[in-house]
């Protein structure tokens, strides 16, 4: 058996199907339009049910919209005849899911859902089916082939449901104008989250900095290296202004001059005129561009006087997972 041959196949088969699938929404009933426009007017939640695969899919579905600005979560029909049908408010919309459309669990909710006049989108894979009968809005999710080889477990069935799932998720970005910064606001411990929302001040050292004055002796300088821990020396003036900074580059450089002391100003070796910003509220991921750009380690923090304010150190942003 070639089983790269066979994943080949399997890929094939269900892309052929979100394709057939693709082509078909022309001659679908189904009026895109009004289902984002029902589902974005909800005052409620959108809330998906499902048993079995359609279930798990459904799942991700609920998960996906969610994450995207559309209020909504997963009800199992089980549950939902055991007194979660609660849940589902007068202001909500379903969206039922099950290919065959005869789901006996999901069947048997679908007469409540009329009673309380709950908005019914179905994925199913015919129109015909009951749970197609009770919906308002039916979303084909018919397919010709199962990945299968026995043509019988869900696997093209499930990635296209999925996919309808996606389908309405992207439709309702749209609509609502949905931005990275929403995005982001959903997912605030996300690497987007932390791109959009984490800024220099919140990964700031402030405490306990390597600070010496102008005139400090090298010998001197270097036990404060060696102290502060963040591999550099700030240098200030009497003003308390940022006016150098000795890294250990420099101090390298330094060892090999012919002429190099010890008990030389470290004034003479450190790097004048450091790059310093003065805005501790810009994003962190600003701040590593910078640091990147500048090909430095260490990014100085001032106030409009260029006092020093703390330090940004690149393994800091490494170690917060700002990219």
């Amino acid at each position: 058996m070639n089983y790269k041959e066979l994943a080949k196949e399997v890929l094939l088969t269900e892309a052929n199907e979100l394709e057939i699938a693709a082509q078909k929404l022309d001659n679908d009933e189904i009026d895109f339009e009004k289902v984002v426009d029902l589902i974005v007017n909800c005052k409620g939640k959108l809330i998906v049910t499902g048993v079995g695969k359609s279930g798990l899919v459904g799942t991700k579905i609920a998960a996906t919209l969610a994450s995207t600005g559309t209020s909504s979560f997963f009800l199992h029909p089980t549950e939902a005849m055991h007194g979660d049908l609660g849940m589902i408010g007068k202001e909500d919309i379903v969206l039922g899911i099950s290919y065959s459309g005869e789901s006996e669990e999901l069947i048997q909710i679908l007469p409540h859902l009329k009673r309380f006049d709950i908005p019914l989108i179905a994925m199913a894979r015919s129109k015909e089916s009951t749970l197609g009968k009770y919906a308002d809005f039916f979303m084909n999710i018919n397919v010709t082939k199962e990945a299968c080889p026995l043509d019988t477990a869900p696997t093209s069935s499930t990635t296209l449901t999925m996919a309808m799932g996606d389908v309405l998720a992207v439709c309702l970005m749209k609509k609502r104008e949905f931005k990275k910064e929403d995005f982001a606001s959903f997912h605030p411990g996300g690497s987007l989250g932390k791109q959009l929302f984490v800024k220099v001040d919140d990964l700031l050292r402030k405490d306990n900095l390597p600070v010496v004055s102008r005139e400090t002796k090298l010998k001197d300088a270097i036990v404060t290296m060696s102290e502060g821990r963040i591999g550099s020396v700030i240098v200030v003036d009497e003003n308390k202004k940022v006016v150098a900074l000795l890294s250990d580059g420099d101090l390298r450089r330094a060892l090999m001059s012919d002429n190099f002391s010890l008990d030389c100003s470290i004034e003479e070796v450190a790097t004048k005129n450091p790059k310093l910003i003065n805005d501790k509220n810009l994003l962190a991921s600003d701040a590593l561009h910078i640091i990147e750009d500048y090909k430095i380690q260490l990014l100085i923090v001032v106030d409009s006087s260029e006092n020093l304010v703390g330090v940004l150190h690149i393994h800091d942003l490494i170690e917060a997972g700002i990219k």
